[in-house]
């Protein structure tokens, strides 16, 4: 990125979680692109969920920007990477506008996002059961942080244009803040819950959702105003340096996402209702490192594609613990594939699948691949969430030992050995406070609880596709 270049750009932020910014932001989506925009959208935090939504509102890929796991230097290349060829770029953020990794400052947060960027604040507050109260609220989070500029504010659950002309006019008359419309609680639009969050995108299903989101957001949202608050962001200067999210042991930007590895190595992706969680980054940077991607479903798959590494996102294998039971051509394929050599890299869900059985909340067990001595039980108690530095204790096919790469975990899962494991990386929260082990390894085969972000240490998207070419039978 040279020089500096012109970005319409606007974060949508919320007072909490809660408060309906995901539905506020695919109304908002979705509307520009019916007025014929090209949108560019982003997520703030670890979420795989709403940039599922984000993608199929506008039909270009949202991307994740996490000030804790990447930091400002590869937040703002790929911002400016993705929103290059856009006409407005909107990003969502996560839980209330100043929540993050800690309670006393401001790293991983919306806000600090925003900051990075160089972008105004449109916040998002809970209307349904408030008046003048909304102008102390709004006051309190425009002048909480100087370095931020709250502009605008949109009120969600409000059942009518009286309602909103109270919210309006006392937030207007006690602040600089601009309110720039309503949207009125719709089951309509609600999208499903669940325990790891919202259904996927994929499972709701397009059907009228975004249609309706844009029609409502046309009739009680100014666009005309959102539209000229992402422009007023002006110029985003260059940023080519500096470290990624605290990460001491790499280089970035790299030279750039053009391939420069040589092609020939096929990593199968596992794709389907069961395991859908990726981000768009790590597919970019193995193929920027020569791989070519081929997607499949164990799910529904009989045959294994012809390649020579397979990656097995995170999702909802408890869910159709059932049917990845009944496939048992594929469960049989995945695991001679790794007996016989090939290299699978897994990630939660995917690491579930791995193992002897899951263990669904029922109690219900379902034969999986059988690759680790071991069970994952699903228990709702047993909710494990945070951000995850990562450090190899043993050389790998992510890398050599000492390497470090950042993620997050959120599973209601726990793994119960059934049999001698070997974890090859050491975790860590956002505090530093040690997390135990992760990363269970046999032959050329890792498997993770937490979910990395490949930008967070490039070094690892290299390791795995050279590994790869190394070891492949197909190959050598």
């Amino acid at each position: 990125m040279q020089g500096h270049m012109n970005f319409p750009r606007l974060v949508i932020a919320g007072t909490q979680s809660g408060i309906g910014k995901t539905t506020v932001t695919l109304a908002i989506l979705a509307a520009l692109k019916d007025r014929g925009r090209q949108v560019q959208p982003f997520k703030v935090g670890p979420d795989f969920i709403d940039p599922g939504y984000h993608s199929a509102a506008t039909g270009r890929l949202s991307r994740n920007l996490d000030g804790w796991m990447l930091g400002e230097a590869v937040n703002r290349d790929i911002f400016a990477r993705v929103a290059a060829d856009a006409d407005i770029s909107i990003v969502e953020g996560m839980m209330g506008l100043f929540d993050g990794s800690s309670p006393v400052n401001e790293i991983g947060s919306t806000a600090e996002l925003a900051k990075q960027l160089d972008a105004p604040v449109l916040l998002v507050i809970d209307g349904s059961a408030m008046a003048r109260s909304a102008a102390a609220m709004v006051s309190g989070y425009a002048k909480f942080d100087s370095a931020l500029r709250v502009a605008g504010v949109l009120f969600n659950r409000v059942s009518s244009e009286g309602h909103y002309k109270l919210l309006m006019d006392a937030v207007e008359q006690e602040t600089d803040v601009v309110a720039m419309g309503y949207l009125r609680p719709d089951p309509a639009v609600t999208i499903s819950d669940r325990h790891l969050g919202l259904v996927t995108a994929m499972e709701q299903g397009t059907g009228e959702l975004y249609g309706w989101l844009a029609k409502a957001a046309a009739e009680t949202i100014d666009l005309d105003r959102i539209e000229e608050l992402a422009r007023s962001a002006g110029d985003l200067p260059s940023l080519c340096k500096g470290r990624l999210g605290g990460v001491e042991n790499s280089t970035f930007p790299p030279p750039s996402l053009q391939r420069r590895g040589k092609a020939g190595v096929r990593v199968g992706v596992a794709y389907d209702q069961a395991f859908c969680f990726y981000y768009p980054d790590n597919l970019e940077l193995l193929e920027a490192e020569g791989a070519e991607l081929v997607r499949f479903s164990p799910l529904n798959d009989q045959v294994l594609p012809d390649v020579d590494m397979l990656y097995l996102g995170g999702g909802y294998p408890e869910l159709h613990g059932k049917a990845l039971a009944g496939n048992v051509i594929m469960r049989t394929a995945i695991r001679q594939f790794a007996e016989q050599g090939g290299t699978i890299y897994a990630e939660c869900g995917g690491m579930m699948y791995l193992t002897q059985a899951i263990r669904d909340f029922a109690g219900t067990a379902h034969e999986m691949v059988g690759l680790f001595s071991a069970e994952a039980v699903m228990n709702k108690p047993c909710l494990t969430l945070g951000y995850r530095t990562l450090e190899l204790s043993q050389d790998c096919i992510l890398g050599a030992s000492g390497v470090i790469a950042r993620g997050h975990e959120f599973h209601y899962s726990t793994l119960v050995p059934r049999g001698l494991l070997d974890y090859a990386c050491a975790l860590r929260d956002a505090q530093g406070n040690s997390k135990g082990q992760d990363g269970l390894s046999v032959g050329n085969t890792m498997a993770l609880y937490t979910h990395l972000h490949f930008a967070s240490q490039p070094l690892i998207a290299k390791s795995l596709v050279s590994s790869v070419r190394r070891t492949s039978p197909r190959l050598s």
